[in-house]
Protein backbone atom coordinates (compact mmCIF):
# COMPACT_ATOMS: atom_id res chain seq x y z
CA UNK A 1 0.00 0.00 0.00
CA UNK A 2 1.17 3.46 -0.77
CA UNK A 3 0.38 7.24 0.43
CA UNK A 4 0.99 8.53 -2.28
CA UNK A 5 -1.09 9.40 -5.96
CA UNK A 6 0.60 9.54 -9.55
CA UNK A 7 -0.03 11.53 -12.49
CA UNK A 8 2.13 12.08 -15.18
CA UNK A 9 5.33 12.21 -13.76
CA UNK A 10 4.06 13.63 -10.54
CA UNK A 11 3.56 12.41 -6.79
CA UNK A 12 1.28 13.56 -4.40
CA UNK A 13 1.18 13.11 -0.70
CA UNK A 14 -2.04 11.85 0.69
CA UNK A 15 -3.21 12.76 4.80
CA UNK A 16 -6.51 12.61 5.86
CA UNK A 17 -7.58 15.00 9.09
CA UNK A 18 -10.37 13.47 11.06
CA UNK A 19 -10.93 16.87 12.47
CA UNK A 20 -11.96 17.94 9.03
CA UNK A 21 -12.99 14.49 7.93
CA UNK A 22 -11.47 15.40 4.30
CA UNK A 23 -8.21 13.86 2.53
CA UNK A 24 -4.86 16.28 1.82
CA UNK A 25 -2.34 16.60 0.26
CA UNK A 26 0.60 18.08 -2.11
CA UNK A 27 2.53 18.01 -5.19
CA UNK A 28 5.83 16.26 -3.91
CA UNK A 29 9.25 17.24 -5.68
CA UNK A 30 8.05 20.74 -6.89
CA UNK A 31 9.83 24.22 -6.53
CA UNK A 32 6.44 25.51 -5.34
CA UNK A 33 4.07 24.49 -1.88
CA UNK A 34 0.77 23.39 -4.19
CA UNK A 35 -1.89 21.20 -2.21
CA UNK A 36 -4.77 19.75 -2.95
CA UNK A 37 -8.05 18.01 -0.84
CA UNK A 38 -10.72 16.47 -0.95
CA UNK A 39 -13.56 14.96 1.40
CA UNK A 40 -13.77 11.24 -1.06
CA UNK A 41 -10.85 9.06 -2.75
CA UNK A 42 -12.49 9.92 -5.80
CA UNK A 43 -12.42 13.95 -5.13
CA UNK A 44 -9.07 13.94 -3.81
CA UNK A 45 -7.49 12.08 -7.22
CA UNK A 46 -9.17 14.53 -9.43
CA UNK A 47 -7.92 17.47 -7.09
CA UNK A 48 -4.40 15.86 -7.16
CA UNK A 49 -5.09 15.70 -11.30
CA UNK A 50 -6.59 19.46 -10.92
CA UNK A 51 -3.64 20.44 -8.81
CA UNK A 52 -0.88 19.21 -10.91
CA UNK A 53 -2.14 20.54 -14.51
CA UNK A 54 -3.03 23.79 -12.96
CA UNK A 55 0.68 24.08 -11.68
CA UNK A 56 2.73 23.40 -15.23
CA UNK A 57 0.10 26.25 -16.88
CA UNK A 58 1.10 28.64 -14.32
CA UNK A 59 5.22 27.31 -14.86
CA UNK A 60 4.28 27.86 -18.48
CA UNK A 61 3.09 31.35 -18.46
CA UNK A 62 5.92 31.93 -16.12
CA UNK A 63 8.85 30.41 -17.82
CA UNK A 64 9.98 28.51 -15.03
CA UNK A 65 10.62 24.74 -14.71
CA UNK A 66 8.05 22.86 -12.04
CA UNK A 67 10.81 19.68 -11.30
CA UNK A 68 12.93 21.08 -7.89
CA UNK A 69 16.28 21.48 -8.92
CA UNK A 70 18.77 18.34 -7.44
CA UNK A 71 22.49 18.47 -6.91
CA UNK A 72 23.02 15.09 -6.79
CA UNK A 73 24.76 14.68 -3.38
CA UNK A 74 22.91 14.40 0.56
CA UNK A 75 23.91 13.56 3.35
CA UNK A 76 22.82 9.75 5.03
CA UNK A 77 23.07 9.24 8.75
CA UNK A 78 23.37 5.56 9.57
CA UNK A 79 24.74 3.54 12.37
CA UNK A 80 28.53 3.38 12.44
CA UNK A 81 28.96 -0.80 12.28
CA UNK A 82 26.86 -0.05 9.41
CA UNK A 83 29.13 2.60 8.17
CA UNK A 84 31.88 0.35 8.08
CA UNK A 85 30.60 -2.61 6.96
CA UNK A 86 29.91 -0.66 3.87
CA UNK A 87 32.74 1.00 3.66
CA UNK A 88 34.79 -2.58 4.07
CA UNK A 89 32.55 -4.44 1.58
CA UNK A 90 32.66 -1.67 -1.13
CA UNK A 91 36.70 -1.40 -0.85
CA UNK A 92 37.06 -5.35 -1.16
CA UNK A 93 34.71 -5.10 -4.53
CA UNK A 94 37.08 -2.66 -5.92
CA UNK A 95 34.51 0.50 -5.10
CA UNK A 96 33.84 3.56 -3.56
CA UNK A 97 31.08 3.95 -0.87
CA UNK A 98 29.23 6.55 -2.71
CA UNK A 99 29.12 3.93 -5.87
CA UNK A 100 27.83 1.28 -3.42
CA UNK A 101 25.30 3.48 -2.00
CA UNK A 102 24.24 4.89 -5.57
CA UNK A 103 23.62 1.01 -6.63
CA UNK A 104 21.83 -0.16 -3.94
CA UNK A 105 19.53 2.73 -4.56
CA UNK A 106 19.07 2.26 -8.20
CA UNK A 107 18.77 -1.77 -7.59
CA UNK A 108 15.83 -0.32 -4.96
CA UNK A 109 13.96 2.40 -7.14
CA UNK A 110 14.13 -0.33 -10.24
CA UNK A 111 11.64 -2.60 -8.91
Amino acid sequence: MSNALKYKDYLGSVEYSSEDDCFFGKIVGVNDLVTFEGTSTVELKQAFHEAVEDYLLMCERNGKSPEKPYKGSFNVRIRPEVHRKATLYASAHGKTLNSLVEEAIVDRISH
